[in-house]
């Protein structure tokens, strides 16, 4: 129990740049404080103690604004930022290392027993507002956008927008998610169609850092072909502090 609490914890630091100590993520985060309550509620679920085990799931969300219910599995160091307003059904199975924002919605389609709700698999990383509904499954590395509405698989390491949702596989908007992870920021709830203006030009920014860099490597390639070794100098006059744009846009 404590081993799974530190898991929890780092994970928080991991993820979050405005965490500060452990004591503020253990008595302030009500992710950690969910996720504790969900692990007592899932193992009384699981004993047939049944009743006992969706109380103390509500009890757990009176406290936190998280919905989860008990028969729900849930995987190693899942990080709920914010969390008010998620809610995960009870078929639904979650993988290790995955990040959930307010708002989520893990729900089910059917009013039928059995499997009606998501499978998120490793890593994936779900953004605010997302509803994501039936039994399918969320592939490892996902990501799925800000108030996206999902109601079909997606693939391992796509990037789903949009509502319904689709899938990024643009060249320009791969490239967008590599500079968007280089920076230390996910663009994950970014949509190119979106009529944000805030999101607008946090695309643009990115797209001009990847023509930036693109150009940047072809002088240096020429440089080098002339024989001009300056890529120590460049190299040491160009750095960028990766939790930057994190902060900013927090």
């Amino acid at each position: 129990m404590f081993a799974r609490l530190r898991e929890d914890i780092q994970s928080v630091f991991d993820r979050d740049p405005a965490a500060r100590t452990s004591w503020e993520v253990l008595t302030c985060y009500p992710g950690v404080h969910a996720m504790v309550s969900h692990r007592l509620a899932h193992w009384l679920w699981t004993h047939r103690l049944r009743w006992l085990g969706r109380f103390v799931s509500h009890l757990g969300r009176f406290f936190t604004g998280i919905e989860i219910h008990p028969g729900a599995t849930i995987g190693r160091r899942l990080f709920i930022d914010h969390g008010m307003g998620v809610v995960i059904g009870e078929t639904a199975v979650i993988g290790d290392d995955v990040t959930l924002y307010h708002g989520v919605t893990l729900g089910g389609t059917s009013w039928n027993k059995g499997r009606r709700h998501p499978t998120l698999e490793s890593g994936v990383v779900i953004g605010a507002g997302a509803k994501i509904l039936g039994p399918i499954t969320i592939g490892r590395s996902a990501k799925v956008g800000s108030n996206a509405v999902v109601v079909k698989d997606v693939p391992a390491r796509a990037t789903a927008v949009g509502n319904p949702a689709r899938i990024i596989d643009g060249e320009q908007a791969q490239k967008r998610e590599e500079m968007a992870g280089q920076l230390g920021f996910s663009a994950y709830a970014l949509a190119g169609e979106v009529d944000d203006p805030l999101a607008k030009a946090i695309h643009g920014l990115l797209d001009h850092a990847v023509e930036a860099d693109r150009r940047f490597e072809a002088l240096l390639r020429k440089l080098e072909e002339a024989g001009v070794a300056v890529e120590g100098e460049l190299a040491a006059a160009d750095r960028f502090d990766p939790q930057y744009l994190s902060r900013i846009v927090d």
